[in-house]
C-alpha cells in the first residue's frame, strides 16, 4: 500500500474552528488518550494526573481526548489506572474545570474534552504486575500454545450487565463536566477484542451483528442516560492487523490485507457524530498504530481516508503522525487541506511537547522538544510506573534513570 502524502505549508488551516453538533472546535489539532497510570490506589486523579492535563490545556489543542478511564475496577490496566465512579466524580469534575480554566487563561480557549471509558480486558492488572485478564475469546496469537482457563473468559450474562456499567459512567462523565464519552474500542482491549470474536458462539460472537452487539448495545444504553448534545464517540479499531478469524477488518482468505467495510457498516448503524480513527495493538504490533517508518503512516492516511471519504459529514480524528516529527504539523495541514480527517491527534508527541499545538499553529515549532519516538514512554507504564516523556520531561526522566538502574 503505498500513497503520496499530502505535506502543507500553509498552518493557518490548523487554526479553522469545526463546528460538530453543538461543540465548537477551536481549532483541528486534538491531544489523543496518553495513559498517565498516575491516578490514586482507587482510581482518582492524582497530583500528576492534574500536572499532566494542566500542561496539555497550556498547549493550545482545541480537543483533548482524556486517557482510558476504566467503569469497573476490574477493568483497570494498572493498580494506578483511573476509574470514575459516584465516590471520585467530583474530583473528575475538579479536573474538568482546572483544564478549562487553565486553556482559557493561558490560550484564550475552551477546549472540548472527551473521556475515554475502556475495560482493559485481557489486559486488565487491576492490583498490582499479575495480570488478572478478561477475555472475550481464546487467541492464540496472543496465547500461543498455552490458551488462558476458559473460565477467563467474560459470560453474555457479564457482557449485558458490562454494558449498563459503560452506560453509567457516561452519565458520570456528563455530571462531571465532559463534553463526549468515548466507549473505547480499539487496540485489543475488551470491546475491540468482540470486534473480532469470529469464533466466539452466543449473542456476541460469530456473525457481524453478534460481534457488534457490546458496541452497539453500549451506544445506545449511553445516549439514554445522557443529554442529546452530549457527544457519545468511540475510538475505534478499523484494523487490528491480524489474520482472520482473530483480527476486525481483515479479508477473509487474506493474510493481513486491511478491508474497512465491516467499520463502514459499524459507523453507518452508530452514526457518530465524531469518531477518532486508529488500528493495530501496542502489545503486540506497536508499529502499526504508532508508526515508526513511511509505510506505516501510508497505512494510516490510506485507511483514514477512506472512513472520512464514506462520512463526509463526520468529524473524523486521524492519528499516526508524530513519527514525522516537525513535519507532522505539515502533514496535519495538508490531511484538513485534502479532507483526509477533519482534526488530527497527536500522541507521543503531546507527552515530548505539550506545546505543540500553539507552536504549530503559530509557525514556532521546535524540534529540539520533539518526540523522538523513543518507546520510553511506553517502558515506563510496562515497568508498573507513572508515565510520560523519560527524555523531555525532568518528572519522568528521573523516573526512568531509576527504572534502567
Amino acid at each position: 500500500m503505498t500513497s503520496s502524502l499530502p505535506f502543507s505549508t500553509d498552518m493557518s488551516v490548523l487554526r479553522q474552528p469545526l463546528t460538530v453538533g453543538s461543540h465548537t472546535f477551536s481549532n483541528r489539532l486534538a491531544i489523543q488518550p496518553m495513559e498517565g497510570a498516575d491516578g490514586t490506589l482507587d482510581g482518582t486523579p492524582d497530583e500528576l494526573t492534574f500536572r499532566r492535563y494542566r500542561r496539555f490545556a497550556e498547549g493550545g489543542a482545541g480537543l483533548i481526548w482524556i486517557e482510558a478511564v476504566a467503569v469497573v475496577n476490574e477493568g483497570r490496566a494498572n493498580p494506578r489506572h483511573l476509574y470514575i465512579n459516584e465516590s471520585n466524580v467530583n474530583v473528575f469534575a475538579r479536573l474538568v474545570s482546572d483544564i478549562r480554566e487553565t486553556a482559557m487563561r493561558v490560550q484564550g480557549i475552551n477546549p472540548v474534552l472527551i473521556l475515554q471509558a475502556t475495560h482493559a480486558g485481557r489486559y486488565s492488572k487491576p492490583h498490582g504486575t499479575e495480570r488478572i485478564p478478561v477475555i472475550a475469546r481464546n487467541n492464540p496469537i496472543f496465547e500461543g500454545d498455552t490458551p488462558l482457563p476458559t473460565e477467563r473468559i467474560i459470560s453474555d450474562d457479564e457482557l449485558k450487565a458490562l454494558e449498563e456499567k459503560f452506560a453509567q459512567a457516561s452519565a458520570l462523565t456528563q455530571k462531571a463536566g465532559f463534553d463526549g464519552v468515548d466507549i473505547k474500542a480499539c487496540h485489543g482491549y475488551l470491546i475491540s477484542e468482540l470486534l473480532a470474536s469470529h469464533n466466539r458462539p452466543g449473542l456476541y460472537g460469530g456473525s457481524f451483528e453478534n460481534r457488534t452487539r457490546f458496541l452497539r448495545n453500549t451506544f445506545e444504553a449511553a445516549r439514554a442516560m445522557v443529554s442529546k448534545d452530549f457527544l457519545v464517540t468511540s475510538r475505534m479499531n478499523i484494523y487490528d492487523a491480524y489474520p482472520y478469524p482473530y483480527g476486525f477488518g481483515s479479508i477473509l482468505g487474506h493474510d493481513i490485507e486491511p478491508d474497512v467495510s465491516e467499520s463502514i457498516k459499524l459507523l453507518e448503524i452508530l452514526k457518530p457524530e465524531l469518531i477518532n480513527i486508529t488500528m493495530g495493538n501496542p502489545y503486540q504490533n506497536s508499529h502499526v498504530n504508532r508508526p515508526g517508518d513511511m509505510e506505516g503512516v501510508e497505512r494510516m492516511y490510506a485507511l483514514t481516508k477512506e472512513i472520512q471519504s464514506a462520512f463526509p459529514d463526520m468529524a473524523v480524528v486521524g492519528s499516526g503522525v508524530s513519527f514525522l516529527k516537525e513535519r507532522s504539523g505539515e502533514l496535519a495541514a495538508g490531511y484538513i487541506e485534502t479532507g483526509v480527517c477533519k482534526i488530527v491527534g497527536w500522541g507521543r508527541m503531546s507527552f515530548a511537547y505539550p506545546n505543540f499545538a500553539h507552536d504549530f499553529m503559530s509557525d514556532n515549532f521546535d524540534k529540539k522538544q520533539t518526540c523522538v519516538c523513543c518507546a520510553g514512554c511506553t517502558k515506563l507504564m510496562r515497568a508498573g510506573q507513572s508515565t510520560g516523556c523519560a527524555i523531555r520531561d525532568e518528572v519522568y526522566n528521573r523516573l526512568f534513570k531509576e527504572h534502567c538502574k
